[in-house]
């Protein structure tokens, strides 16, 4: 079975890509320089710009871990080669017929304890800081249907429906929202802020989903689940349903804007305006 010079140099090119990606996430080269802006990005090797406290420690420990099994996977080719030169039938004739070493039992039992450990420590601290949510300054409940999500905001009795854009509404857009990714009306909270996500579904079990701020929880019906995210930039953060819920599961959208405690205010008030005209005109319907 022969393969053509064109599959192969694709394939070549694959493995080369791979070995790029890996060296560059080693010295943090990679992630700046492929790793997209609050959305995916072209040829995307690394993770997402972290954009929260979460994430950050996401993606430290995530290269803590690349250098961890990098040292360890050339520790054991080492030991390999070691074993392939050195004790080869060629080279020693006459193997040795030791059967115990009580330092080397004593080492593969302790050096790989002291691996876990130090794998541990940092992964249960990450854990409890993303599932400790802090005192917030801004609580949103996000509601998973098929197949899109509604916001609330309690605190301002302020409510509505995210949809995605089909392709003939963000060609009326400036700029151009991402295909797939961007909605009629997007989540809005203030930069620097804590804020608390909490989900649930109306139907069955979605996924609300933000990468670059390290957050994905189930949204489950009837129960209520919560995390939490703060901001530390402005713009626009992209994110999808990230559990099977259904035949369009691929078009639900999550996108979250960053704002500025002035441009947040300003919002707000728009916000309530219109749902106090909704109102008003509804119960002039429900008069006649």
């Amino acid at each position: 079975m022969t393969m053509s010079n064109g599959r192969f140099d694709r394939h070549l090119l694959g493995v080369a890509g791979i070995g790029i990606a890996t060296i560059g996430g080693m010295f943090g080269l990679a992630g700046s320089a492929l790793a997209g802006e609050g959305q995916p990005s072209p040829w995307e090797m690394q993770l997402q710009a972290p954009a929260s406290p979460v994430m950050e420690n996401i993606v430290w420990f995530h290269s803590f871990l690349l250098w961890l099994i990098t040292g360890i996977t050339l520790f054991v080719l080492a030991l390999l080669v070691i074993v392939v030169v050195k004790f080869n039938a060629k080279s020693n004739p006459i193997p040795s017929k030791t059967t115990h070493n009580t330092l080397i039992e004593v080492a593969w039992t302790i050096i790989p304890v002291m691996i876990l450990v130090a794998v541990a420590v940092p992964s249960f601290r990450l854990l409890f800081f993303q599932l400790d949510v802090p005192k917030a300054d801004l609580t949103i409940k996000a509601t998973g249907n098929q197949w899109n999500w509604t916001y609330q905001y309690p605190d301002d009795k302020i409510e509505f429906t995210s949809i995605m854009l089909s392709d003939e509404e963000r060609a009326k857009m400036n700029p151009v929202p991402p295909r797939l990714l961007g909605v009629d009306n997007e989540m809005v909270v203030p930069v620097n802020k804590v804020v608390r996500i909490q989900t649930t579904a109306a139907d069955v079990i979605h996924s609300w989903a933000i990468p670059s701020f390290g957050v994905k929880i189930d949204a489950i019906p009837g129960r209520l689940n919560e995390s939490w995210f703060r901001a530390n930039r402005e713009g626009r953060f992209y994110g999808q349903c990230s559990e099977l819920c259904g035949k369009d599961h691929a078009f639900m959208p999550i996108v979250v804007r960053v704002v500025s405690d002035q441009e947040y205010d300003a919002w707000k008030k728009q916000q309530i305006a219109s749902a106090s005209r909704t109102s008003v005109a509804s119960a002039g319907a429900a008069a006649r």
